[in-house]
């Protein structure tokens, strides 16, 4: 039986200095038994791809809290394509309006995560959607 786990980055990325919530959520997905690589604060949408693709992540988590989310998603989410990376799942969470939900997923980001949403939510929503290496476990 393998022992590799599942792998998520979780980014910030943009000019946004508040990163409780990402390093939270991080703690919380290492806690549950995650591999989990935090890249820090004012991270390129450039720079969290490249650390995805060099970690092996089966996820980008972002954390988005200054209104930019639909020009970051946007940008990762095309340089996964660009990079022939689209098997790496891409979540969010931060100050996302409801109405851009709709539109973040039709570009492709898997779900969204709202103020107030639990640990709980977030780690079984990653368990059961992103998918383990053959014979992982998570």
């Amino acid at each position: 039986m393998s022992t590799e786990r599942i792998r998520v980055v979780i980014a910030k990325p943009g000019l946004d200095g508040h990163d409780r919530g990402a390093k939270v959520v991080a703690r919380a997905l290492r806690d549950a038994g995650m591999e989990v690589i935090y890249t820090g604060l004012h991270q390129t949408p450039e720079q969290i791809v490249e650390t995805a693709i060099q970690e092996d992540a089966d996820a980008i988590g972002l954390s988005v809290l200054s209104g930019a989310h639909m020009t970051l998603f946007r940008r990762v989410i095309d340089l996964l394509t660009e990079r022939n990376a689209t098997d790496i799942v891409v979540f969010g969470g931060g100050i996302i309006p409801q109405e851009d939900i709709p539109e973040l997923r039709r570009m492709g980001v898997a779900e969204i995560f709202g103020p107030g949403a639990s640990l709980a939510s977030i780690v079984d929503w990653v368990r059961t959607n992103i998918p383990t290496p053959a014979g992982a476990v998570s």
